[in-house]
């Protein structure tokens, strides 16, 4: 639709980590929407997946493992391809979004190196989360 990034200049979206979880699905299933974003409100909590699988905006996605909950500090919008850390250790980036909970609560799919759960990287409730525009 856009010839080149319409998101001139985005604030940075920050959170905590309310839920660890741990678990891994390598047939998930996950349909991603089309949407390359999606607008947050402060306090809302959303589900946090990594996927080692090249994935974009509509596409599926198979392996996946948890990484937790995040509520967000204050409003936002993520868009595919920004960039995902926790307590400043870079995860990966955003791929896409799956609605398959809405409106309880929306999936937001990492692109990381490795598929590794929350917990067993060692995520703790509470440690920071950050997401930004992408360079």
């Amino acid at each position: 639709m856009f010839k080149a990034d319409p998101y001139y200049a985005k604030s940075p979206l920050a959170g905590s980590l309310v839920v660890v979880l741990d678990g891994e699905y390598p047939q998930r299933g996950l349909k991603l929407i089309p949407q390359p974003s999606r607008a947050v409100c402060r306090n809302e909590v959303h589900e946090m997946i990594v996927t080692d699988e090249e994935a974009e905006p509509g596409s599926s996605v198979n392996p996946i493992a948890y990484l937790g909950f995040v509520e967000f500090a204050q409003g936002g919008v993520i868009v595919a391809g920004d960039r995902v850390s926790v307590n400043g250790e870079d995860i990966g980036y955003v791929c896409g979004f799956d609605e398959t909970h809405m409106p309880n609560h929306l999936n937001v799919v990492i692109k990381s190196e490795e598929r590794v759960p929350g917990a067993e990287l060692g995520l703790e409730l509470g440690d920071k989360v950050r997401i930004v525009k992408k360079a």
